[in-house]
């Protein structure tokens, strides 16, 4: 997946693919589910299958983010030389 620009804070791309923010909070909300003692087990594969893609998302992000940081310090080295 390709680094696409942020829209904002917490959100980038497509309208149903969260941001890094957006993600990890939720991310966090379903691992505080799965901590509680009022865990609903119907809806247990569900929240894991969930965070499994939340998690792919954060690392997508991070990633970007990544590459992104590494093009500018490329491209800052590149002027200074």
């Amino acid at each position: 997946m390709s680094p696409r620009a942020t829209t904002d804070a917490g959100t980038r791309g497509g309208a149903d693919e969260p941001g890094f923010a957006d993600a990890l909070a939720e991310l966090e909300r379903i691992v505080a589910d799965l901590e509680s003692d009022a865990l609903d087990i119907d809806r247990l594969a569900e929240q894991v299958g969930r965070a499994a893609e939340l998690v792919q998302v954060c690392r997508e992000r991070i990633g970007g983010a990544r590459f992104s940081v590494e093009e500018i310090l490329d491209r800052d080295g590149d002027d200074v030389a």
